[in-house]
């Protein structure tokens, strides 16, 4: 399987536009260019296999990809948080009446 450098320059900018923007999204800020590639990434992967399941289509290109990779990037990190947080941290805390 052949990839051009054309087709790794897009998929970086993409993982780089989606995982910045789940970062804004999710966080309020961003993670770094480094890890917000890596989200972006994953995200597009996670959005690519979820969307389709849910009954999604968003079309083809560029916009439909950073759209995608995004809701997936924000699913990756709601669970990392989720994950991350633990029944102490607040997010899954019973609240206890007194």
């Amino acid at each position: 399987m052949f990839v051009s450098a054309e087709t790794i320059l897009i998929v970086l900018i993409v993982g780089l536009i989606a995982g910045w923007l789940a970062g804004e999204i999710v966080d309020g800020t961003g993670f770094g260019v480094v890890n917000d590639i890596l989200i972006g990434i994953i995200g597009a992967f996670i959005g690519s296999w979820l969307l389709p399941r849910l009954g999604i289509q968003l079309g083809a290109g560029l916009v439909a990809a950073i759209v995608s990779a995004t809701i997936g990037a924000i699913v990756l990190l709601l669970v990392i948080r989720l994950v991350a947080a633990g029944p102490r941290r607040g997010y899954l805390r019973r609240r206890r009446y007194r």
